[in-house]
């Protein structure tokens, strides 16, 4: 039998769990990608073993990536895939997983995924004004 590729793959999970776009699993799998090479930049010792890393580092590492790519229509995008909180990349992680396409350890498990932010604080906050300085008006002006 041959080997599915990863778009064949998941449309078999769509099919099985419609909760998520197939944008979102290419999204995951870029963001993952992205936290993978920014793991390695930091830590030159993991880097030199293969890099698994953990839910809650795919998550940070998923939230810089979505920022990066779009900035304050973030929640918008994710939201219009299906994504309103980490616990959904987590389910969407077991779904690969569960298809062989992702590998995990003996220690994972969707709880790693837990709410580790919240998407109101990782892609709407980081772009509400500032609060405004109290500056005094002046009563000269006339």
């Amino acid at each position: 039998m041959q080997d599915l590729d990863f778009n064949e793959i998941v449309g078999l999970i769509c099919k099985e769990d419609p909760r998520y776009d197939r944008k979102a699993y290419a999204f995951l799998r870029e963001g993952l990608d992205y936290a993978v090479k920014e793991l390695k930049k930091k830590d030159t010792e993991r880097a030199k073993n293969s890099l698994h890393i953990t839910g809650a580092e795919l998550l940070m590492g998923l939230r810089v990536y979505a920022l990066d790519q779009f900035g304050p229509l973030a929640m918008t995008v994710l939201g219009s895939w299906g994504l309103t909180r980490c616990g959904d990349f987590g389910e969407m992680v077991f779904n690969l997983i569960e298809y062989n396409v992702f590998s995990k350890t003996d220690q994972d498990k969707k709880e790693d995924f837990a709410e580790i932010y919240t998407f109101e604080e990782a892609f709407v906050k980081p772009f509400l004004p500032k609060k405004p300085r109290n500056v005094g008006l002046s009563s000269t002006s006339r």
